[in-house]
Formats: structure tokens, sequence, C-alpha cells
């Protein structure tokens, strides 16, 4: 039985969205504020944490942060807030998908399926990965690291599945709802801000020039490419 970290305070919400995922088959733990929600989630023992941004005692960014600097477990990020650098930031911190309230259960458990399928399936590949070099970037498959001009690269979950992806299909043309469906597992529901904030991010780490990137290219109006 899959096991799922449940970091909410209303009391309402974590109970109507436990009952469905006991109902999909699902272990639950919930955690009501922030504190508690770390603690339990640096026990370890979770195969996803489904995390709150507004939480009391400590922040969900600060949760987030504080979880993914000690494992890669996924994070769903559940929130209210529709602004899109709130998005931004929480992916920014880690976390690897997210999920804006008002959500249908069913939703919500497609989404939890999705991502713990995929953080196994893209975990599983190394095993039979090989090294990619392409000049300056350096990229371990089995290690599940990245190098630029010999030195490692820190990378969050998915933007080391996303690199990873895009260099092994160096060339290749992908559209953001694409990339969304191979590195998320699911369909993008009409929201692709996800794919763009982590390709901004594998930017910001693994480019000389951000604005210009050598590596991960814009192809406008189609979508994006890695050029070898």
């Amino acid at each position: 039985m899959k096991q799922i970290l449940l970091i909410e305070d209303d009391a309402a919400i974590s109970e109507i969205e436990r009952d469905f995922l006991e109902i999909s088959g699902f272990g639950v733990t919930i955690a009501e504020d922030g504190i508690r929600g770390t603690e339990r989630a640096l026990e370890g023992g979770y195969d996803l944490i489904l995390l709150d941004l507004m939480l009391p005692g400590r922040s969900g960014y600060d949760v987030c942060k504080a979880i993914r600097a000690k494992t890669d477990v996924p994070i769903l990020m559940v929130t209210a807030l529709i602004e899109d650098t709130d998005k931004v930031r929480g992916l920014g911190l880690g976390a690897d998908d997210y999920i804006a309230k008002p959500f249908s259960p069913t939703e919500l458990v497609a989404r939890v399926k999705a991502n713990i399928a995929q953080y196994e399936r893209l975990k599983g590949i190394s095993d039979n990965a090989r090294e990619l070099n392409f000049g300056d970037l350096r990229i371990n498959a089995r290690a599940r690291r990245a190098y630029v001009n010999g030195a490692e690269v820190e990378l969050k979950n998915k933007e080391y599945e996303l690199l990873y992806f895009l260099a092994s299909n160096a060339e290749i043309v992908f559209s953001k709802e694409h990339i969304y469906e191979r590195i998320w597992g699911m369909d993008a529901y009409g929201d692709t801000k996800t794919v763009a904030v982590h390709i901004g991010r594998l930017r910001e780490k693994i480019e000389k020039n951000p604005e210009n990137p050598k590596h991960i290219q814009t192809v406008w109006g189609a979508g994006y490419r890695f050029k070898a």
C-alpha cells in the first residue's frame, strides 16, 4: 500500500481528501500544521506528500524547502492561491507539481497516482541509463547527477528528469503538453506553466547565459528542444 502524507490544517478538507485516497487504496497520514508536517515528512516512509501552502506554524514554502533538502519524495502542492508567482515559488523550492483549489477528488487521486508512477518509472530508468556528454555539460544518469564544467549542479527531481529527457532526445522538438505528459505522467489539464517554470530554472543552472541558452532552446510556436 502506497503511503501518503497529507499536510493540511483544514480538517474538513483533509478528511475528504483522506477518504477518497483511502478508497483508492492509499494509506494516509494527516499532519495539521507545518511544524508537525515537516517532522513527519523527514521521518520517511511516504511515497508522496500532499502539501498545502497556507499552514499554521510553518508555511508550506518552508516545509517544502526542508523536505527537499533531505529527500526526493514527490511533493504535490495544494494551493488556493492563484498568482503565478506563488506557483513559481513553490515549484522553485522543489515541489514536483501543484493542484489548485477547488479541485475534484477524482482529479486529486489521478494526480497522486500519476506522480507516484512517474517517479518510480524515472527512478527505474537509472538502472540501465548511460552517461551523456555535451562538452561543458555532463549527465551521469545512473547517479542522477549533472555537471557543468566539472562542477556538480544541484537539481530538483523534476529538473533532473526534464533535463535527462530532453538531452536523451537531442534535436527533437517537444511541445509543453508533450513534456508535461511525459515527465509528470498525465494530461496537462490545459496548464503548462509547470513546464515553463522548470525550463527557466534549468536554464539558470546549466546555461552560461540563460537569456540566450546554448542547450535548452525555445522553438517559438512549437515548444522546446535540446541542442547537443
